[in-house]
């Protein structure tokens, strides 16, 4: 058994899985964020599109975010703070290409639309 992604410590198959399968919503911005990041780290790029604002989708490709998500190895998801009922700071640690550590430090804000999350935008933080 798979544990998600997410570092949850639940399974996949009880944590992210049913979002990415369309068999639940994320209940809470939180809960998509980290659907999104399981999402990366399959990757599933169908459900990054899916779940991003559709006014917003014309910013990116489902392959652009399937591709991301390939070439990165992602090791670890860190929920920091969740300032609002909408927003969640998170830092999301990953090799990329090169074999180099990153830091994706990020303050997304999400919206509901329907009883459904939506990713609008994130905002990126140093550490420096």
């Amino acid at each position: 058994m798979m544990n998600c992604p997410c570092c949850s410590n639940k399974p996949y198959a009880q944590c992210c899985k049913p979002y990415h399968n369309k068999e639940k919503q994320a209940p809470t911005a939180e809960a998509l964020m980290r659907s999104r990041y399981s999402a990366f780290a399959i990757p599933n790029g169908e459900y990054l599109m899916a779940t991003t604002l559709p006014a917003k989708r014309k910013y990116h490709t489902k392959e652009e975010l399937q591709d991301w998500g390939e070439v990165n190895k992602w090791i670890k998801l860190e929920i920091v703070n969740l300032p609002t009922i909408n927003q969640v700071e998170f830092k999301a640690f990953y090799i990329d290409q090169h074999q180099n550590e990153q830091l994706h430090h990020e303050l997304s804000v999400f919206q509901k639309i329907n009883d459904r999350w939506f990713y609008v935008s994130g905002e990126f933080l140093n550490d420096n």
